[in-house]
């Protein structure tokens, strides 16, 4: 668990689709469970209206026969090491989508009403 997380560390985004799964699971909730086991600071999950991938096939919630496969982002702040220790178990999980790694800087963090 966190105590502190501010000043410059790390956002990862992993772009995903909606259907994708892993053992089972909706791949983003896979994602968001294992990134809990391993105690990052926290994740959410961001469900896209429009986009499209290296295929080039738009994914929208405009076309009813397209909107069974939106795209969904994952996004974590946590310090560059934790973000490391989650990076092999993507390789294993996302096969099919992007994920990228950016420097933030984080101004507050805070949980449980702790200021």
């Amino acid at each position: 668990m966190h105590t502190k997380l501010e000043g410059e560390q790390k956002l990862l985004r992993i772009f995903v689709l909606e259907q994708a799964k892993w053992k089972g699971l909706p791949l983003y909730e896979a994602i968001v469970k294992e990134a809990r086991t391993l105690g990052m600071a926290g994740a959410t999950t961001i469900r896209g209206f429009l986009g499209f991938g290296r295929g080039a096939h738009i994914h929208t919630t405009k076309l009813l026969e397209l909107s069974y496969d939106l795209p969904i982002l994952i996004e974590i702040v946590d310090t560059e090491e934790k973000i490391k220790t989650l990076i092999p178990k993507l390789d294993e999980m996302v096969e099919e989508g992007l994920v990228t790694m950016e420097p933030v800087h984080v101004i507050m963090y805070r949980a449980g009403g702790a200021k």
